[in-house]
This record gives C-alpha cells, structure tokens and sequence, in this order.
C-alpha cells in the first residue's frame, strides 16, 4: 500500500466498531463511543489542534452569549431609574454599544468555530466512507451475490450523512446548549433566590425527558422508513438494470406494483412519523410556556414587591427567551440525532460482516516460477446440502493450456472461482507452483490471475478506462496493442469519440461481442502468469471467435492456461480436456482421443457438429432465398 492510500486509512480498530451494535440507549451510547476517535483522531496533530481551537471558540461564544442579557439588565436599569436626564445616556448608550459588539462576537466566534471544525467533521466521513468502501470489497463473493446492490448503497449514503450530522450537532449544538443551561442557572441563582433556578432546571429537565421519551416512540416509525426505503430503492435498481427483460416479458405494470407495494408501506410509515412530530411539538411548546410562565410571574413578583428592577424581569425574561430558542432546537437535533443513529445501524451492520475469505496471519506472496496449477482432490459446496465438487484432481502444467468442459451446472465456473479464492475450497487443497493458495496472500495470488469471465461488465465509463482497468497504469500504446490482440482496435477508431466512447451502464452501449473483446483486451493488458477463459468466446460470431482464438493462441503461448468452455470448438487445440460430469472429472485426454473414445466428450462434440451443420445449412438455404 502506498503512502497516499496508508494516509488515507481511518486510524479506528475494527473492535470500536464492533461495540456500536443492537437497539437501544447502550447501543446508541456504543455508536457515539465509536465516533469520538475521529474527533481526536491519531497520528493528526494538525486535526487535534483544531479540535482543542474549536473547542475554545465554543466556550467563548457561550461565555459572550451568557453576558449579553447581562449588559441588557443593566442599560434597562440606566435608563428606568434616570428618566428624561440627557446627562446620563453616555452610560446606557455605552452598555448599548457593548451589548451590539458581544452580540456580533458571539457570532463571530460561533462562526470560526465551524470554519475551524469542518476540516476534522470532513475527514472523519472520508475516512468512515473509506473503512465501509474497504470493508465491503474485503468480504467474500457469497455476501455479493446474496445482497442487492441499492439496500447496500442507501445504508452508506445515510450511515455518512449522519456521521457529518453527528459530529457537528454532538458538538455544536448538545454541549454548548448544556454548558449555556448551566451558565444560566448559576448566575439566577448567584443574583435571585434558588426558586429562579430550579424552576428552570426543573422545566429543561421535564422537557428533556418528554422529548426523549417521545422520541423513542417515534424510532420505529424512522426505522420502518428506512427499511421500506431501501427495499424500494433496490427494487428500482434491479429493474432498471434489467430493462431488457422488463421489456421483453411485458412486465412493466409488473415492475411498477412490486415498486408501489414498497411505496405503500413507505408512505404510511411516513404519515405516522410526521403525526407523532407534530404531537412532539406541541408538548414541547408546552413544557416551555408553563415554565416561562411561572418564572415570569414570580420575576413579576419580586419587581412588585421591589426586590427585584426592571432590569431583573428583563433579564429573567431574556435568559429563558434565549434558552427557549436553543432548547427548542435542541429537540429537534435530538430527534435528528436518534434517527441518524437509526441510519448508522445498517451501515454498522456492513462493517460487522465477517470476511469470508482472510490471509493468514503468516501468509506470504506468491512466488510464480513457471504457473503449474494442481488441483487436489478438491471437494466443495456452496451450501453444506449441495455439494457442487467430489473430489476434483488434476495438474496444469507450467506453460501449458488445459481445457475444462460440461454441461451447464457441472462445477465449470466453480473451479475458476476457488482458484481465484472466492471461496474456500471444503477439504482437498489447490496449489500453484506447489504453494497452497491459502497460504499465500489474495492480492498476489490474484495479481497473477487473469481471466476473461463469462458474463462480463464494464464499468460505466470509456473504453480507454475499462481496457486500462487491467493495468490503471500502462499507457495508450499499450492500451491500443492490447486492443489489437484482442480484435477491437478497428472498431474502436472507428467510433466518433474513439477510446474515449463511454459505453453505458454495465456496457450496455456495446454488443455482447465487443464486451467480451474489450475483457479479453483488460486481461491481456494485466499480463498474468496465469491465463482463465470462462466462455470467453461465448458471445461471438463464429468468424469473431476464429480471429479471437489466434490471439489468444498468441497471448497464451508460454503461459499456463485453463480454458472453461461449453462450444467444444474452443478447445480442440489444448494440451489436455477434462470432461466434468455432476462435480467429478470423468474423461481426459486430448481432443482426438476423447472423440476416439467414443465416450461423453465424444458425444458431445457429435451433438455441437449437428448443431453447426444445421445452422450452415439454414445460413445457404437464406442465402438462396435473398438471391
């Protein structure tokens, strides 16, 4: 790893996250100790002094905040006691003046406080986007397949917002509101009798327990928005990606109803949340008006009774107005701060997922001296009931090309996918050069891999991008040789935009043909010592296929090579075939004793020539026809 990617590793254990898990205060709690390390985060002494900078900006801005209705009191006081008297409105207009600037520092300071903080709140959703970005390329295949794309995508798209969410509204708006609160009751109850301050701790108090009460009733109305959201999202995702097929079934109102069925759900969540928020509300709007009203008559009081001035009732009445403002916020960060935990709960959930696959804690790279692939008796099932492999050995020679063939469901691809390591093989053992594949690390055992798979997709960008996804880092000319080998480069040139042509979602802009061709171009641009063709001439036109096979030929020459094929024709060149039957290997040979043999290959091959002299015959039979 370089230095740029090492400086861009969130500094977090794994375990921290592990702690923010399950419903509930001690599960919410867990989440917010989860967050804490990227507000001090290791080895950033530049990201820690703006923590501690920020930090101080707050307590000034608080500290300015509290002494404004301070000099308010006092210039109401000036000006109640000397009415009329110009000689004395130096003094309030002085108060007036000081009151306006701590006014503008306040914001002032609140102001850098953000300018300050936002470089750290940016790099801890960086680097949590990166450590969910990692985790979910780290886990095995199986999770892949199993999980649909736009659920996964939605939980990360929230768990991040709410990261930024949190760690701006924690900070910035729950700690300086608690620290004003108690600035406030000090100085009541430091100038006036207790009853000041505990009217007002006892109606935050009252008011903070109603809103967290409420609001955790209100979590599971969040929560079932979010499910149904996601399910939506993923439908959608999955239909559109599969446009063709909609289309071709005529299943579009299909598509819409299992669309609608999660909108449905979504919209009655929806209605229930914003119910429950305005029943929130206006309990809250409560608790503050019956605590204002109690302060103010007994301010009312006091002033009547003359123990109190005017500028006393003007000052109670600020300081509960100025908390009123932030405790109503309050409320509302807190409910947002609930459903952002809500949020993170999914994303969480991804970061927990156990990798399937792992490097041992002593493996070691993967030292390829000629490529020699031994296969054995390797046994494997994707599930403990259905075995797909009994007992598979075989031996690839360094340098030599050997041929897997079978029907459709007879562990062909299966064998591609452990050699990559996608999984993990149930007993048995694969080894390349004599090192087991398991013992070795998976970035250089697959870095000297190359394969051309059966279904390929490209990412949606240009042709020059996915050709260079083989080797981010080799240059036009070796781009373009890449494409010669592979049969493209002609067509290429011969588009408007040239390499430059982006080909759409998934390469939908181009035929299955010059998909595979740019594959094949990918793998030959990575320059393995090991060579797989998964059907990698499936999606061809005969004529394409015999120019492809000569530069396969060609870039296979001198290296090992297992060629996975169902058209028997792709094959007939390979130094040995084997013929898989129901997860056990039961011919092998090369092409012309196999056909010999009279066995399963044998009639196989006579069944495909059949096949090829059908369409021949069709191909004249229309040619005479248009003549």
């Amino acid at each position: 790893m370089g230095r740029h990617d090492a400086a861009m590793r969130s500094k977090r254990s794994p375990s921290t996250w592990d702690r923010a898990r399950g419903h509930g205060a001690a599960a919410d709690w867990s989440t917010i100790r989860a967050l804490l390390p990227s507000l001090w985060p290791e080895g950033e002494p530049g990201l820690r002094l703006r923590v501690v900078v920020a930090m101080f900006l707050l307590a000034l801005a608080k500290g300015v905040t509290v002494t404004v209705p301070l000099i308010y009191k006092h210039a109401v006081d000036a000006l109640s006691q000397h009415p009329g008297s110009g000689a004395v409105v130096a003094v309030p207009l002085g108060l007036l003046l000081a009151y306006g600037v701590a006014r503008v520092l306040a914001g002032t300071f609140g102001e850098l406080r953000d300018i300050v903080f936002v470089k750290v709140a940016q790099r801890a959703i960086r680097t949590t986007g990166l450590d969910v970005f990692r985790h979910l390329h780290q886990l095995g295949l199986r999770f892949h397949l199993d999980r649909q794309t736009g659920g996964v995508t939605r939980a990360i798209e929230r768990g991040t917002k709410a990261i930024e969410f949190l760690l701006h509204f924690l900070l910035f708006s729950i700690l300086p509101t608690l620290l004003e609160i108690a600035m406030v009751t000090a100085v009541l109850w430091g100038l006036y009798d207790s009853g000041f301050a505990l009217i007002t701790v006892g109606t935050i108090a009252v008011y903070i327990a109603f809103t967290f009460a409420v609001t955790e009733w209100r979590t599971k109305f969040r929560r079932r928005m979010n499910e149904t959201e996601s399910e939506a999202a993923a439908k959608a995702i999955d239909s559109l990606l599969n446009f063709e097929t909609v289309k071709y079934f005529c299943n579009e109102k299909h598509e819409a109803g299992r669309y609608d069925s999660s909108l449905h759900i979504y919209e009655a969540a929806a209605i229930k949340s914003k119910v429950s928020l305005s029943l929130l509300n206006i309990g809250q709007g409560a608790i503050i008006a019956v605590g204002l009203t109690l302060v103010m008559i007994q301010a009312a009081q006091g002033v009547a009774e003359g123990r109190m001035t005017v500028g006393d009732f003007v000052l109670v009445n600020s300081y509960l107005v100025q908390l009123y403002l932030p405790l109503n916020f309050l409320g509302a960060v807190y409910r947002e701060i609930r459903q952002s935990l809500t949020d993170l709960e999914s994303m969480f959930r991804l970061l927990r997922e156990p990798a399937e696959i792992k490097d041992a804690s002593d493996a070691q790279e993967l030292e390829v001296y000629g490529g020699e692939i031994r296969f054995e008796d390797v046994r494997f099932g994707y599930d403990a009931d259905r075995q797909i492999l009994g007992g598979v050995s075989f031996v690839v020679p360094a340098g030599r090309t050997v041929a897997i063939v079978g029907a459709s469901g007879a562990g062909k691809s299966t064998i591609s996918r452990l050699l990559f390591r996608f999984y993990e093989v149930g007993s048995g053992a694969i080894r390349i050069d004599g090192q087991d594949i398991r013992e070795v690390t998976q970035d250089s055992l697959r870095a000297s891999i190359g394969i051309v798979p059966q279904d390929t997709v490209l990412f949606n960008d240009t042709i020059r991008y996915n050709i260079a996804y083989g080797r981010p880092a080799a240059g036009p000319d070796e781009i373009e040789e890449a494409a010669r080998l592979a049969r493209i480069h002609d067509f290429v040139v011969s588009l408007p935009q040239g390499y430059d042509t982006r080909v759409g979602e998934r390469g939908l802009k181009l035929s299955g043909g010059e998909k595979q061709r740019v594959a094949i171009a990918r793998t030959i641009l990575k320059r393995p010592a090991i060579l797989i063709f998964d059907e990698a001439t499936s999606a061809l036109d005969t004529q394409t296929e015999k120019e492809i096979q000569v530069s396969l030929r060609e870039v296979s020459r001198n290296r090992t090579t297992l060629i996975i094929a169902h058209r028997l024709s792709t094959v007939v060149d390979a130094d040995e075939i084997l013929v898989l039957d129901r997860g056990l290997v039961v011919e092998r040979g090369r092409h012309d004793v196999l056909v010999a043999a009279d066995g399963r290959y044998a009639q196989m091959w006579r069944r495909q020539q059949d096949v090829s002299d059908l369409k021949l015959r069709l191909a004249e039979t229309k040619e005479r026809q248009g003549q």
